[in-house]
């Protein structure tokens, strides 16, 4: 049985600024690739945190059916945020430890829901360190800031 990967990542330049999510999704029979769907958008003005948000979340959400899948992120504010936060959060109304509104409320609560569908392992890795598939959404990330970068043609 193939197993499903999503590798996620976010890109800005600027921070705000134009930026770019990039989701690259396998399939693997073992270390073979069986399938692939590559993943990019990006906005005029945003954040790092919230490209990073929105690549995890487009992945999930590009899941036609109920999946068992791993979502593999050199964000550790995504995977500490699902993984570790996320339920105090919705504890205490959405409200961060100090009683401060979540930032990015809204695409935390969307990732929560897209997530809700799916068995997901959430795993990190280190960012630019030569891991490959990161990489890809890496540049998938930069693909899909780069009609938002000034001097260029909006797509």
């Amino acid at each position: 049985m193939a197993k499903i990967f999503a590798f996620t990542d976010g890109a800005c330049s600027g921070n705000p600024g134009p930026g770019g999510w990039g989701a690259l999704l396998q399939a693997k029979e073992g270390e073979e690739v069986t399938k692939e769907r590559a993943l990019k958008g990006g906005e005029q003005m945003t954040t790092n945190n919230r490209m990073e948000l929105m690549a995890a979340i487009s992945a999930l959400e590009a899941l036609a059916k109920p999946t068992k899948l791993t979502v593999v992120t050199d964000s550790a504010y995504v995977k500490g945020g699902i993984t570790e936060w996320m339920a105090g959060w919705k504890r205490k109304g959405w409200k961060t430890s100090t009683g401060k509104p979540v930032k990015n409320e809204d695409l935390w609560r969307r990732l929560d829901e897209a997530a809700a569908r799916h068995t997901v392992t959430w795993q990190w890795v280190k960012g630019h360190a030569g891991h490959p598939e990161n990489e890809r959404a890496d540049e998938l990330a930069r693909a899909g800031m780069a009609p938002f970068k000034p001097g260029r043609a909006k797509a």
